[in-house]
């Protein structure tokens, strides 16, 4: 009989205690973005931010940390609570390259982090200067195979997927070219835009506006298919580079430990958000490819094998930190 009234009581109290717990959020959200304002994360997570904020009614506020490759704000967020107030938006560079540039990072992309949702990946876009006298990939090659560092090449960073992508086309050229890393995508389009850097490998989603007004030619993509989105670009297939094929990836993410009811929460309202017409034509127009890894299991293993992959061209690059 007492055996029978705790459980009775039990199963009474256990939804007071549940609807006694706060619901997320009930204040404003910070999301850090390792990277400086303009580049293709700002541009994912500022399109996606007016819906969570209309979904779950707080505000989503983008916090931009730029800083070693990506490195630098990526760590902030994985030392802060796990309490959902502040989340991460962060992609190739500090997952997957990042823990074999640094030999110290405050983070471990295996144990740091609560992945929540994967929004996809974009090409790397190997552009120049709309008046440039590089009309080809092959021209461009050819420039950056005759001499070492004759042809310079800006990204968002040393270890970004751009700086990854452009040190792959060397080695498939045959080329030692000069990376000038900066510290996001706008800066890296200015110096190419001035003059001051001969090209630039970047997430295209950062560029595209650009390549279709013409400031800027894009000599190809890497991927093995093309973008809807830029038709004149071609592929680094298509361009006789079958090698470089890259990607650079997007997700959101919480500090470990994070409240899997909070993930579930966000990454249904995120779900939501990308099923809408105006958000999936915007990603569509800076060249997003969906992704298939669902759920955090799947995303740790995905972010995983891109660290595999990524390594061998890390250590080819010669790069060391700053």
């Amino acid at each position: 009989i007492i055996t029978r009234r705790a459980a009775l009581a039990a199963a009474i109290a256990a939804p007071a205690a549940v609807s006694a717990q706060p619901a997320w959020p009930t204040r404003p959200v910070r999301v850090i973005n390792p990277y400086a304002p303009g580049g293709a994360s700002d541009i994912i997570m500022r399109t996606l931010a007016e819906r969570l904020e209309r979904a779950l009614g707080q505000p989503f506020i983008i916090d931009n940390r730029a800083g070693a490759g990506g490195a630098l704000g990526t760590g902030l967020a994985a030392q802060a609570a796990p309490d959902g107030y502040t989340l991460l938006v962060t992609n190739t560079g500090p997952l997957a390259v990042a823990p074999t540039l640094f030999p110290s990072l405050n983070y471990d992309p295996a144990r740091s982090f609560a992945y929540i949702s994967i929004f996809g990946g974009i090409p790397l876009l190997c552009a120049v200067k709309g008046d440039s006298r590089y009309t080809t990939l092959a021209e461009y090659a050819a420039a950056a195979a005759a001499r070492p560092e004759a042809v310079s090449f800006g990204s968002s960073g040393v270890g970004s997927a751009g700086h990854l992508a452009g040190v792959l086309f060397g080695m498939q050229a045959n080329a030692r070219m000069l990376h000038v890393p900066f510290r996001g995508a706008g800066e890296a389009q200015q110096a190419v835009l001035s003059g001051d850097t001969d090209s630039l490998w970047d997430t295209l989603a950062a560029h595209s506006g650009a390549v279709r007004a013409g400031t800027l030619r894009g000599l190809a993509l890497s991927s093995e298919t093309g973008v809807a989105s830029l038709p004149q670009v071609p592929t680094t297939v298509q361009a006789g580079f079958p090698g470089v094929i890259a990607s650079n990836w997007f997700l959101i993410a919480g500090p470990a430990g994070l409240s899997p009811a909070i993930a579930e929460k966000l990454d249904a309202a995120i779900t939501a958000a990308m099923a809408e017409p105006a958000v999936a034509e915007r990603f569509t127009s800076v060249g997003v490819v969906p992704l298939a890894p669902k759920g955090a299991e799947a995303i740790g293993a995905f972010v995983a094998a891109e660290g595999a992959r990524w390594a061998p061209v890390v250590r080819a690059s010669g790069a060391t930190p700053a």
